[in-house]
């Protein structure tokens, strides 16, 4: 090691392992030097804070690092040693800041969601962090501004629409508030203060007759025409059916059992099967090895069976069919979703089949009010023959509008 003035000239003439300290002219630094390791330069500081000798690296040789920029860098740094504070710390922080990335920081806050969440919920705020708000995963979570978080809802929302861009803002700002609880230094929440997507109007969509003949008449005999029938069968929730399990029917006594762990309400639901229904069931093939109803096929290495997913290409092929079935006679289908079927089960059942709500509530697994109407007081085996009535008379009117004269 050497005591010399640092010039570019002496800088780049360099060999790998030497280290030269900056001295012998009237500018020179105490502490400042530069050093060659490997290919290129890299200028150092060295100082004392607390009683112990530091070293902090102030960058490589190159724009806009030079001998001079570097010594005047160097200055501030043990301005900054004077006035009490320590560079080295200071730099350790800034590290640590950047290497807080948004992706790293949703696993973290994933690991408590998955506890605290229903699993539905943790699913949806899963995707919302991964996939909606990917994007940022590589931006340290102490840089993401508010101009950032309003930048990517406003693509959500253009890409996926309102209601995502609204739970992806719900799903991060959740993220944040954790973090602030876990001792992040966030000065605040980057979500707070942005504008919050507009809350779609609740759904009342109820199918005609009609539709639904039309909706059931081109349904095919894949995995997913089977799923959209026993939804208008059994008015369950799309993710109950799509996750169907064969351990949970009992097509002797005609009855699907869906545990609590796959119920929206986490209560074990006895749903009575119709008829039709079983049919359905009893023509899908069984695989060997796979106890799900629907789906990919049975456990290999590093894959292990899951219920069906394939549900926007099957709703958007179901459309097309619509579409091409209306075609000839100038007709369209104003737009609608699977849950449509659900509450079109409930609605005919009580309007037009006379079923008492708490019947319809049951056969929905609903509980209404805070837990205190009928239907959340008494056990749902206890109304099983009202709901086996129920079911088989809206399977009877679904066969009937079926049989009817297209309109």
């Amino acid at each position: 090691m050497t005591s010399k003035s640092i010039t570019i000239k002496m800088v780049l003439a360099l060999e790998p392992g030497q280290t030269i300290w900056d001295g012998g002219h009237n500018e020179a630094v105490k502490g400042f030097g530069v050093r060659r390791q490997r290919e290129t330069p890299v200028y150092v500081l060295k100082y004392r804070a607390f009683g112990r000798q530091r070293f902090v690296t102030i960058g490589r040789h190159g724009a806009p690092w030079t001998p001079d920029t570097a010594r005047r860098e160097a200055k501030r740094l043990l301005g900054l040693v004077a006035a009490g504070d320590d560079p080295q710390q200071g730099k350790a922080t800034a590290w640590e800041k950047g290497a807080l990335l948004l992706g790293a920081v949703a696993e973290q806050y994933l690991e408590y969601a998955h506890k605290k969440q229903k699993a539905r919920s943790f699913v949806e705020t899963k995707r919302h962090l991964m996939v909606n708000w990917k994007p940022l995963h590589s931006t340290s979570v102490y840089d993401i501004q508010r101009r950032h978080v309003a930048a990517r809802l406003k693509q959500i929302e253009k890409e996926r629409g309102e209601t995502a861009a609204g739970r992806a803002r719900a799903a991060l700002s959740a993220m944040f508030n954790w973090a602030i609880r876990e001792g992040f230094d966030l000065a605040v929440n980057p979500v707070a203060g942005t504008n919050r997507p507009p809350e779609p109007a609740s759904r009342d969509r109820v199918l005609s007759d009609a539709e639904i003949r039309l909706i059931m008449a081109v349904t095919g005999q894949d995995d997913y025409g089977r799923i959209v029938k026993l939804l208008a069968l059994t008015g369950q929730r799309r993710e109950e059916v799509g996750g169907m399990r064969w351990s949970e029917i009992d097509l002797d006594r005609k009855v699907w059992t869906i545990p609590a762990l796959r119920t929206k309400n986490r209560r074990e639901h006895l749903l009575p099967l119709s008829a039709a229904a079983c049919q359905i069931l009893v023509g899908v093939p069984r695989v060997e090895g796979r106890d799900q109803v629907f789906g990919r096929g049975p456990r290999s290495a590093g894959n292990a069976p899951r219920g069906f997913s394939g549900w926007s290409k099957g709703k958007a092929e179901l459309d097309q069919t619509i579409a091409t079935a209306l075609a000839s006679r100038s007709h369209t289908l104003v737009p609608w979703r699977l849950h449509d079927l659900r509450r079109t089960c409930a609605t005919v059942m009580a309007e037009s089949l006379g079923t008492p709500p708490y019947i319809v509530e049951a056969v929905l697994n609903h509980i209404s009010g805070h837990k205190a109407g009928v239907a959340g007081v008494y056990n749902r085996a206890t109304y099983q023959m009202e709901m086996r009535q129920a079911l088989d008379g809206w399977a009877e009117h679904l066969v009937g509008i079926r049989l009817e004269k297209a309109a």
